[in-house]
């Protein structure tokens, strides 16, 4: 993302605080949304390049984080439609080189967590579960608990930010952590799956 405006030279410099500020939130719930680190950084880039263009046509009846979340909302969702398979629950193989790295390159680094390893792996094994049962719902709903559990959005804000009502985000969210706790259920009671 670049930190001058695309283009514009008497573009608001507020913008550039924007994208600052706002970036690693609004990639961090595209990644969730989409499950794929370079395609969330490419619908990323494309909700800041949206939210330029519409910049100076924002008039500070929502919350600016918001009206972001929005943009960046309708962008996750027509990524999503234009998918021909969805990637949710691919598995990739640590041996081989990330996409797009150099041929020869070793396999994909994990992180060397030295800190009380026994504690770190089950917490790393929980945030796992938590993250594939989040990346297994239905788009609609995850789009609501991500809002919700991983950015903490209001119930007023998840509803500006998705379009839809209060009532129904209530339902949406009441009906995701039901499947949720289907789904983690048994990690929680010691099977796990």
């Amino acid at each position: 993302m670049p930190s001058r405006p695309l283009d514009d030279s008497d573009a608001p410099r507020t913008f550039d605080a924007l994208v600052a500020r706002y970036e690693k939130p609004i990639f961090n719930v595209i990644y969730r949304i989409l499950g794929d680190y370079d395609e969330a950084a490419d619908v990323t880039q494309e909700t800041f390049i949206n939210a330029y263009r519409s910049y100076h046509k924002f008039r500070g009846d929502a919350n600016v984080y918001t009206w972001l979340y929005q943009i960046a909302l309708n962008q996750s969702r027509n990524r999503l439609r234009r998918r021909r398979r969805p990637d949710i629950g691919r598995t990739v193989s640590l041996d081989e080189p990330p996409p797009g790295a150099e041929a020869g390159a070793g396999g994909r680094e994990i992180p060397d967590e030295t800190k009380a390893p026994h504690t770190l792996a089950e917490r790393t094994e929980l945030k796992d579960e938590i993250m594939a049962a989040i990346e297994a719902l239905p788009p609609d709903y995850r789009e609501v608990v991500v809002l919700r559990e991983l950015h903490d959005l209001s119930y007023n804000e998840i509803a500006d930010a998705t379009g839809i009502s209060l009532d129904n985000v209530k339902t949406r969210l009441s009906r995701a952590r039901a499947m949720l706790r289907r789904r983690l259920g048994p990690y929680y009671s010691g099977h796990h799956d």
